[in-house]
């Protein structure tokens, strides 16, 4: 059971711009940090954790704040994301995921569609989960006069358990038709299975979910009007949007990796006895580890936030989002991947070599960032992200949107 303490945020005045709501990310951090370790290893679901990010206000950032939402965008969004996932890249992952199932309305729906869900989002404090795993057998979607009927199985479900709502995906049976439609977590018909066993984001509730018979209303099928799908190249921004979430908690990840590393060093580490120093912080390899790492990083950080930037000028306006302008957006989105992929591998197996053989204790919990990175980064091959980026580079080759470009 977590044993996580909690401000009365309900005292504390709601922020109104971004930089309170990167502050509030920030104490939320300070939170989840106190027993992030021992949470990681008991491996529990995070209900704790999620009423957490409920009580701070923190999901319904992206919501209207005419019904109590934060009213903010989605730079502001990643930059929560990389706060919350210094201290834990669970819950990052977690809150990531929320912010792009709750925006899937208005990325798929009609206009009418995604007010009425993030007007009730925003009220209700809804946590969003999503059953969309591309690589498994499509759910199959079954017309039933007014009503649209789910089967199938996905192996990953991330937000299960934790999620009042969850995200189905399915084709439209006897079509190519992919229907999007959300639904309460607690469905007659939907199943989720505790089958996450993963050495790495122990705490995201992925595991698989059994969809027998949930039953839709055809006017909640996203995007459709008398049965029939309204596209749009908006439509096919939910890749690009949820690999710059992916980006923002491994960056956040690795920083919490270098400042619990840091903190290590100063208080923990024993110089080494040849090396004619009585402090590892005066040791200079342990200097010139800590400046090549957090140099990387904050490279890495500057390229993810100026993408952000180019990215909220297509969600600022949705219609005139165009296939070049979604391409020119994914290779940037590709770099971007590419590379905190690289520097979060990097920062989170070198810490180790300047924290030392005791720093390796279970109980200090160092291993757990790696962990987190590495289960994570093989979502989606990261060489694919160069290759996208070579094209356009060599070619001028945009990518076609699939469910990985």
């Amino acid at each position: 059971m977590s044993t996580l303490a909690t401000a009365d945020w309900t005292t504390l005045p709601t922020p109104t711009d971004a930089p309170g709501w990167i502050a509030r990310a920030t104490e939320v951090a300070a939170v989840l940090a106190t027993d992030a370790a021992a949470r990681d290893k008991a491996g529990e679901t995070p209900y704790a954790e999620v009423r957490l990010l409920k009580d701070a206000g923190l999901v319904t950032l992206l919501g209207p704040a005419a019904h109590g939402g934060g009213g903010q965008d989605w730079t502001t969004a990643y930059r929560v994301v990389r706060e919350v996932a210094k201290a834990d890249g669970s819950i990052g992952q977690l809150l990531g995921y929320h912010y792009l199932w709750n925006w899937a309305a208005r990325l798929v729906g009609t206009r009418e569609q995604w007010e009425a869900v993030e007007a009730e989002a925003a009220r209700n404090r809804w946590f969003f989960g999503g059953a969309v795993n591309p690589r498994d057998s499509d759910v199959v979607v079954r017309e039933d006069g007014d009503t649209l009927v789910f089967t199938g199985r996905k192996t990953f479900s991330t937000g299960s358990k934790v999620s009042d709502v969850t995200v189905l995906e399915g084709v439209l049976e006897g079509t190519d038709h992919h229907v999007f439609a959300i639904v309460p977590s607690d469905s007659e018909g939907l199943a989720f299975h505790d089958d996450w066993d993963n050495i790495g984001q122990r705490l995201t509730e992925s595991g698989g979910v059994t969809i027998d018979g949930v039953r839709v209303p055809w006017a909640s099928a996203a995007g459709y009007v008398d049965k029939v799908f309204r596209p749009r190249i908006y439509n096919t921004l939910n890749v690009p949007t949820i690999q710059l979430v992916f980006i923002n908690f491994y960056l956040g990840t690795a920083a919490g990796a270098l400042e619990t590393a840091a903190t290590y060093t100063t208080t923990k580490t024993r110089p080494w006895l040849h090396g004619g120093h009585e402090r590892a912080v005066d040791e200079p390899y342990v200097i010139d580890v800590y400046g090549d790492l957090t140099a990387k990083l904050w490279a890495a950080e500057a390229l993810a936030d100026r993408v952000a930037e180019e990215g909220q000028r297509l969600h600022a306006d949705p219609d005139a989002v165009t296939a070049e302008d979604r391409g020119a957006f994914e290779v940037r989105v590709a770099a971007a991947k590419a590379v905190a992929t690289e520097v979060a591998l990097e920062v989170t197996g070198r810490i180790f070599e300047v924290t030392g053989a005791r720093s390796t204790a279970s109980a200090e919990g160092l291993d757990r960032f790696w962990r987190n990175v590495r289960t994570h980064t093989l979502h989606d091959p990261v060489a694919y992200k160069r290759r996208e980026v070579g094209r356009s580079v060599l070619t001028g080759e945009l990518p076609e949107p699939t469910w990985y470009s």
